[in-house]
């Protein structure tokens, strides 16, 4: 596989690339929260709104925000709050730009969000020319409260909740025409739906609907009625359709989970109907339902979700491992002075998180950008 590394201002770096070259774009762009204190999630994005702010106009007739008057300089003029916020859209607007030129048409761009500026995040992928398309919630149950903690006679109140999921953006290039042609003739577009199903284990889902499954063209009414609540009814061999929450496999998410087994019960031929009477119901009249075993199915309805997690393996690939750095109840403080051995960057994604991303909407031998590269996590997986 072959591969770039560009060191630089992605802006600038994304300038030199030619137009309509990539087939994708996935990324971890910083958030504007300023994580952990980190200048380049916060700080950095203001200096340049305010650099730009400083500088003398090329276009005197151009808007009210100073700078180059840029597009990015100009998203400066909406009237949100606080300045941090129009300098955080201004900034996604800038970069969002470069990736709808250098997209080929119906080219994909995901891109990870903060609960709090995902909406400026969005607006500003938008506004740059994209179609929102949805949204993936990544959930996990490792994330630190940043809360400050009252006392006194409010002992027991705070100002933060725990982190525990990230939104990840799906927008799409227009392009002209439809999808199958776009598809085509550019290789972008759609979804590539089978390459990331949700593999199961229980070989009652790996069935389709088939004629064992209850379809009608090929079963009895009374078979049918034994089996069409089963739990797997609908699910391709291939596995269920992906969905577009992705949780990271962490007893405290998982627990979220009912277990009951709900409509997937096994059929005990009492059950009312919607008419209110005893049984199923027929065109020629009323007739028992069939009593079926249930077939033996355990589990939540959390495995249907892709799962992944970054360990310690994954995080410190190729480097020196430092260890377990942090124990139960570690506070913030100590994770933001932590050591710089191995890989010590605050964000890391996990790699197979960033390989089903990829699969998700990469043609074969598609090429990838990755404007913000962080410690690898998108290029390690598309090279793995």
């Amino acid at each position: 596989m072959e591969y770039e590394l560009h060191l630089g201002d992605c802006l600038y770096v994304m300038r030199s690339l030619p137009a309509n070259s990539v087939h994708i774009v996935v990324t971890d762009p910083p958030y504007g929260i300023r994580f952990m204190g980190k200048s380049w999630d916060g700080q950095d994005i203001e200096d340049r709104a305010a650099y730009r702010a400083s500088m003398p106009s090329h276009v005197e007739a151009c808007g009210p925000n100073g700078g180059h008057r840029s597009i990015a300089a100009e998203a400066g003029k909406y009237d949100l709050t606080p300045a941090g916020m129009r300098a955080f859209q201004a900034f996604t607007l800038d970069w969002a730009t470069e990736c709808l030129r250098v997209l080929k048409p119906g080219g994909h761009l995901l891109s990870f969000a903060a609960a709090r500026t995902y909406h400026h995040m969005a607006v500003g992928i938008e506004i740059a020319g994209f179609e929102i398309r949805d949204q993936i919630m990544w959930v996990f149950g490792s994330g630190f409260p940043k809360s400050h903690n009252l006392k006194g006679e409010h002992l027991g109140w705070g100002t933060a909740l725990k982190p525990a999921h990230e939104p990840i953006c799906i927008a799409r290039k227009p392009f002209p025409g439809t999808v199958a042609a776009n598809m085509l003739e550019h290789g972008t577009g759609a979804l590539n739906i089978d390459a990331c199903r949700i593999g199961v284990v229980d070989a009652a889902y790996a069935r389709n609907c088939s004629g064992d499954r209850g379809n009608a063209g090929t079963r009895s009414i009374e078979a049918q009625s034994a089996t069409s609540l089963r739990a797997g009814g609908g699910s391709a061999a291939s596995g269920r359709w992906p969905a577009n929450l992705i949780h990271d496999g962490s007893d405290v998410i998982v627990a979220m989970f009912p277990a009951e087994a709900g409509a997937a019960a096994p059929v005990m031929g009492t059950e009312p109907t919607a008419n209110g009477f005893s049984g199923a119901v027929s065109y020629s009249g009323m007739r028992e339902r069939m009593a079926g075993a249930f077939h033996g199915d355990t589990g939540s309805a959390a495995r249907f979700f892709y799962c992944a997690k970054t360990s310690r393996a994954d995080r410190h690939a190729g480097l020196i491992d430092p260890g377990p750095q942090f124990k139960k109840g570690t506070k913030l403080r100590k994770v933001e002075k932590t050591d710089t051995k191995g890989n010590n960057h605050p964000t890391v994604k996990p790699t197979d998180l960033m390989g089903y991303l990829l699969r998700l909407v990469t043609p074969l031998g598609g090429k990838t950008l990755d404007p913000f590269m962080g410690s690898g996590s998108t290029g390690k997986a598309a090279v793995l």
